[in-house]
């Protein structure tokens, strides 16, 4: 009887650690958690554009959260239409993708040295 008490009070006294939920496993990265996955440009394109017309406005883009659509909207819409369309995007990327690749990186000027005065 001695040794039962101290074995239930033991037992008692674990109950609330067992009760507790285990907490959900840390996101990699916050800005990977809010992040959606990656979509396709053309399922992309077509959920934005809400009129189904094949003319993505600045607007439409905004809505859909097309973040680099919008920001590169003018230079994609070189005729000033006022709307972009698939390929417009799709060519504006490859030839600014292009630019990037063809790009030769800029050296820094040598650092001064100093120069002993004799």
């Amino acid at each position: 009887m001695k040794r039962l008490l101290p074995a239930l009070f033991l037992a008692f006294a674990a109950l609330p650690a067992l009760a507790q939920t285990p907490a959900a496993p840390p996101a990699a990265h916050p800005a990977q958690a809010a992040r959606p996955p990656h979509v396709p440009l053309q399922q992309a394109f077509e959920q934005a554009n809400v009129t189904h017309d094949g003319h993505l406005t600045l607007e439409q883009a905004k809505a859909a959260d097309m973040s680099t659509v919008a920001r590169h909207f003018i230079a994609i819409d070189k005729d000033k239409k006022g709307y972009v369309t698939v390929t417009e995007i799709r060519d504006y990327f490859r030839a600014n993708r292009h630019a990037h690749s063809t790009a030769k990186p800029t050296t820094p000027p040598p650092a001064a040295t100093p120069q002993k005065s004799s």
